[in-house]
């Protein structure tokens, strides 16, 4: 499912709102996890997963089509760790 998708069926099944302020909705939601991560915070949705950010260390990688080694720097990225409601649906447990 990508974005516009789930603002459709989102509307489809709100039919109060319509499909801009979902739009907008949905929009503001993923810009506040963005922004609470780039400032190093961590998102927490209880049953469905918390997103963190985990630094990597530098080191030397090799660049694919030569085999030649390089130097990756260290770099944050992000994390999602699913929550046991969202891993038990997975798993038809629930």
């Amino acid at each position: 499912m990508i974005r516009s998708e789930l603002i459709q069926k989102i509307a489809d099944e709100n039919p109060h709102l319509t499909q801009r302020h979902v739009e907008r909705i949905v929009n503001t939601v993923f810009e506040e996890i963005i922004e609470a991560l780039a400032k190093g915070d961590r998102v927490e949705l209880r049953g469905f997963g918390a997103f963190s950010v985990k630094s990597r260390d530098a080191r030397t990688g090799r660049n694919p089509r030569t085999g030649e080694a390089v130097e990756v720097e260290d770099k944050k990225v992000p994390f999602f760790k699913t929550g046991k409601l969202l891993r038990d649906r997975l798993n038809g447990k629930s």
